[in-house]
């Protein structure tokens, strides 16, 4: 082994003072990281003998993986759904701006649209990863158009679509193309939906359940089929019955293939859904909650009226309703704050209201041996926190890319 910095010149920094998410405990330990990933310190050291370059005092901080946001919609006067000809300078200013969120990854998401909109705005967009111009973009998540109508929720009617004789190809056409999709939301009790799921998963894309009537039955065929997420959880689906209990009923299914999990998504914004329905899926299936904000045009905005794809959105402070209806739709929470709600409502640990932000969607992504934790040989994608959960800096590959200004704080 090489006895001296040889394996690589590039510097070497270590955090100290820190509390680090590792193995689901913050752990009293420095952080040390070279090129963009997190390095194993007893291989630095009696391998090749190195030390560090630069040390930065973390003044007892908490260090956690960064977040990832699988579903978000828009934010800060930009919609996903909306074709224009500045898109691309839009999804850049999004993806900046969700670094102070703790954001550093993300599946940008369309809802229901005309299908000339998917064929307009998915060849702008591609997979990248982050770094100063924002938050990495791991794929997009396509929530529709194939839902049902009786829980299209604020999706539009006149653009939802069935699997027709097609079906596979039905869905090609309809999107133009699959190049950079990561995640389709779709509703398992449509005909012919478990051909399309097994073909999507062949393809190694997420299949997610929503927007749907679905029995439990239906959905655990799905399960069975490949999908492995659910939508916003309670939101756009059978309430809990107990003799049917619908999609919800997955979280404690006794079908689930052996060594799948299935992950579900919740909205913990205090509007979606209340306190008590977070607590009990939080208990009921604990490793499988993904907090997603499901974030509109008008996050970061005054009130008012904004969009979400073809329809007109009206903020009433932190209610979103399609406009002259008290139909939700979507939300203006940011990641750090679902994340502190999520702590405070379910009273569960630091560690496990951090990992339903990072873990759990990379597991769910089938990327966690990059992102989502702080596991030697990772990415460098990390948050300096304080005790109450407030991001007070966001690092990707190693660098910082957002800190609180401390006049701000």
């Amino acid at each position: 082994m090489p006895s001296n910095k040889s394996v690589s010149d590039a510097p070497i920094v270590q955090f100290t003072n820190c509390r680090i998410l590792r193995d689901h405990q913050l752990q009293r330990e420095d952080l040390w990281v070279r090129e963009g990933k997190i390095l194993n310190p007893e291989k630095l050291f009696f391998d090749e003998k190195g030390s560090a370059d630069v040390q930065l005092d973390c003044k007892d901080s908490i260090i956690a993986p960064g977040f990832i946001d699988v579903q978000i919609n828009g934010g800060f006067g930009v919609d996903f759904s909306l074709a224009t000809d500045d898109f691309k300078s839009g999804i850049d200013l999004v993806s900046q701006k969700i670094l102070s969120h703790g954001v550093t990854s993300f599946c940008p998401t369309l809802v229901t649209s005309p299908s000339s909109v998917y064929h307009q705005v998915l060849p702008q967009i591609s997979v990248r990863n982050g770094g100063t111009h924002g938050a990495g973009i791991l794929g997009v998540h396509l929530e529709g158009p194939f839902i049902s109508k009786e829980k299209k929720g604020a999706h539009p009617e006149h653009c939802l679509r069935t699997f027709e004789a097609g079906a596979f190809q039905d869905l090609l056409a309809t999107y133009g193309s699959l190049d950079c999709v990561q995640i389709v939301t779709l509703a398992p009790e449509m005909r012919r939906s478990s051909e399309v799921i097994q073909e999507l998963t062949k393809r190694g894309i997420c299949v997610s359940l929503g927007h749907s009537v679905a029995n439990l039955s239906q959905a655990e065929e799905a399960v069975q089929h490949g999908a492995t997420f659910i939508t916003h959880l309670f939101n756009a689906m059978l309430p809990f019955h107990h003799r049917d209990p619908g999609i919800v009923g997955l979280l404690t299914s006794d079908r689930i293939p052996a060594g799948r999990r299935v992950f579900y998504g919740m909205i913990s914004d205090g509007i979606h859904t209340n306190p008590a329905a977070l607590r009990i899926a939080h208990r009921a299936h604990p490793k499988g909650l993904v907090l997603v904000t499901d974030a509109i045009a008008g996050m970061g905005l005054a009130p008012g009226r904004h969009t979400l794809g073809q329809q007109v959105v009206e903020i009433d402070g932190l209610n979103t309703y399609i406009a002259g209806t008290k139909t939700l739709s979507g939300s203006v929470a940011t990641m750090d704050t679902c994340v502190r709600h999520f702590q405070e409502a379910t009273g569960c640990s630091v560690e496990t209201a951090l990992e339903a932000a990072s873990l759990h969607p990379a597991q769910l992504l089938g990327i966690e041996h990059k992102k989502g934790t702080l596991n030697y040989d990772s990415d460098a994608d990390f948050l300096m926190l304080n005790d109450s959960l407030y991001v007070q800096a966001t690092y990707i590959a190693g660098e910082e890319v957002w800190r609180q200004d401390v006049s701000g704080m």
